[in-house]
């Protein structure tokens, strides 16, 4: 399995049921070249067999190789990120959240939707963009979102790719993320200002802003509601002293970049 394999299908998956939006982003932004895909994001719970490993194994599988860790104490979140030994290939940010440190109440709620999983639907890639694995009311929506809103997403919409990211760096027209989301505002979307527009700074190597979230259509056990869906981010990396872009992740900025998923 090759990594192309991998992404076309998250890709597909994100524009079709996360972020319908990207796909007007993607051509908005879109120069001569196809645009690179700096990275991708994905969300977990820690409840075997669910944790962090187990959606990296495809990844691993394609010639991944695991990088950094980072961990978001408010938010009881910890994460990896993993890249290919070619450079032309995207970065895959995979994130857990810790149940077994959330409220009674929530952790009920996680154990009653992923204690009767087939585990046999974790095998192979197809289920990185498959949705969700479990039924979820709205009910049960709504009181984790209060705790949590990564919990609720996560409920909500199961796996698939959170967000995929384009590369500043590449694009002509544009040198500074900031000038990226002056355009796309400028086209009628919403940007991400938790912790400023631009997260992050030359000095840590790394900048990054992202469009908030669709709402999108998800059905519950009641019936369906819109909710937050699936984001574009944008990313611009600086060179390292060895003259190599930075290709770790930053924890301060990730943690206001998760809130593009917020229920405004």
């Amino acid at each position: 399995m090759t990594p192309d394999t991998l992404f076309d299908a998250l890709w597909n998956d994100y524009i079709k049921r996360l972020c319908p939006s990207a796909d007007k982003v993607h051509r908005l932004l879109r120069e001569d070249e196809a645009l690179i895909n700096d990275h991708i994001a994905l969300r977990t719970f820690n409840c075997a067999p669910l944790g962090i490993a187990t959606i990296a194994q495809p990844f691993l599988e394609a010639g991944y190789v695991a990088c950094g860790d980072y961990e978001f104490e408010s938010k009881k979140l910890v994460a990896k990120h993993y890249e290919h030994p070619d450079p032309k290939q995207p970065k895959v940010f995979i994130s857990e959240l810790k149940v077994d440190e959330c409220s009674t109440e929530l952790q009920q709620i996680i154990t009653k939707l992923v204690e009767p999983l087939d585990h046999s639907k974790l095998k192979g890639h197809e289920f990185l963009s498959g949705g969700r694995l479990w039924d979820v009311s709205y009910a049960d929506f709504q009181i984790l979102a209060k705790e949590s809103e990564y919990a609720s997403w996560l409920a909500a919409h199961g796996y698939g790719a959170n967000h995929f990211t384009v590369s500043v760096n590449q694009l002509n027209e544009f040198e500074e993320v900031q000038q990226v989301n002056d355009y796309l505002r400028t086209s009628g979307f919403s940007i991400n200002e938790a912790g400023g527009e631009v997260k992050g700074s030359p000095d840590v190597l790394l900048e990054q802003s992202s469009t908030m979230a669709d709402k999108v259509a998800v059905r519950f056990t009641e019936g369906v509601e819109m909710i937050p869906g699936g984001f574009y981010e944008f990313a611009k990396r600086y060179p390292m002293s060895n003259g190599e872009l930075y290709s770790g992740f930053v924890a301060a900025s990730a943690d206001k970049i998760f809130e593009s998923t917020n229920n405004e």
